[in-house]
């Protein structure tokens, strides 16, 4: 993946995020809480990053451990069917974090060894989603705290929606400043 399709495709996503709220706030404030311990979502998204993280262990070489990955493939994918009977507890809320640093890691391979100024915005954000996923997936409670602090005024849920619309727009807008497109 290319920088240009990297910032196109995180800031296409901020705008969806920041305009969904907008256009339907009841049901996303519903969506929101309710994903927190549904077992679907748990499934999904745990599912997902399993599925990722077995790729990325299969594509190992021998200095990163490549000797013992059918070891780690099948580890993994043990200890992801297990949590979901031992720690089921906002078990959606661990599998969006690791799909998230999963997503930060492609991101930034993009971004490796371009010009500083040009991937600035891009990379920025992503440091940003990679601290708050590694938070979140040590303490994914936290998110139900902050859904409850974010849906008590409905100004908060619009005043994050238009940040992360505007800052979405303004990432599609960067990305076709690039000097390779």
């Amino acid at each position: 993946m290319t920088l240009f399709w990297a910032t196109f495709i995180v800031g296409l996503l901020l705008v969806l995020i920041g305009i969904v709220p907008l256009l339907l706030a009841t049901p996303f404030e519903n969506a929101c809480k309710g994903m927190l311990r549904s077992k679907a979502a748990a499934v999904i998204l745990l599912g997902l990053a399993t599925a990722w993280f077995c790729i990325e262990i299969s594509q190992l070489g021998e200095p990163d451990f490549g000797n013992h990955k059918n070891k780690l493939f099948w580890g993994f994918i043990i200890v992801s069917f297990l949590s979901y009977f031992y720690v089921p507890d906002f078990l959606s809320v661990r599998g969006l974090a690791a799909l998230l640093l999963l997503s930060s890691d492609a991101v930034l391979d993009a971004a490796y060894m371009e010009p500083p100024v040009s991937r600035l915005f891009l990379v920025g954000f992503t440091y940003l989603v990679i601290v708050i996923s590694m938070y979140l997936g040590s303490l994914p409670y936290r998110l139900r705290d902050f859904f409850d602090w974010l849906f008590k005024a409905s100004w908060r849920q619009r005043l994050l929606a238009i940040i992360l619309l505007g800052y979405g727009l303004f990432l599609v807008g960067v990305s076709f400043s690039y000097p390779s497109v």
